[in-house]
């Protein structure tokens, strides 16, 4: 099942899944890999983050985080990816065009396995993992922390940012409120 920008209809509870959750970047992007069982529970599987060569071109960058994320869909096999939406302030649009590009190589690599894709908003996760939708990095590693019962805070942040965004993805997929 598809969903759009704002969640669509992304929910089949009671199943097991396998969610990749992808915090997009062209310099470093976070990763993480999610099995949920039928009751909605989580488990981390994998989860990291792909630097990219911050002095390549932007196509080579692109070029690498596909073939990264491409990698990620081949060896784990998820049932879906939670990728984070686009948002623009506007005094940061370079950034938010940035992010576009990563996140299209994303959806590419995508859409060639045939995996459905779920967009969430950035306040969205934060709201769901933290309760505030303008929750810091450090409150966001820590809920995630919390939440998967970690010994650390994962670290950099784009780790906890794509555990964050795979965590609210599966709870929607499960039915779950997030």
């Amino acid at each position: 099942m598809r969903s759009n920008a704002s969640g669509g209809a992304w929910t089949f509870g009671g199943r097991e899944a396998r969610v990749l959750g992808i915090d997009p970047g062209t310099r470093i992007a976070g990763y993480a890999v999610l099995d949920f069982d039928t009751r909605g529970d989580a488990r981390i599987v994998d989860a990291g983050v792909f630097r990219l060569d911050a002095e390549a071109p932007l196509s080579v960058r692109l070029r690498q985080l596909f073939e990264d994320v491409a990698a990620l869909l081949a060896e784990h096999a998820p049932s879906h990816v939670a990728l984070e939406a686009i948002f623009s302030h506007p005094e940061h649009a370079r950034t938010a065009i940035q992010m576009a590009h990563g996140r299209g190589v994303v959806l590419l690599a995508a859409e060639l396995r045939g995996v459905p894709v779920a967009e969430l908003p950035p306040a969205e996760v934060k709201k769901a993992l933290t309760g505030n939708g303008r929750a810091t990095k450090e409150q966001m590693q820590r809920a995630v922390m919390a939440q998967c019962r970690l010994d650390a805070m994962p670290e950099p942040p784009d780790v906890a940012d794509a555990i964050g965004i795979a965590l609210t993805g599966g709870r929607r997929l499960q039915g779950v409120a997030p």
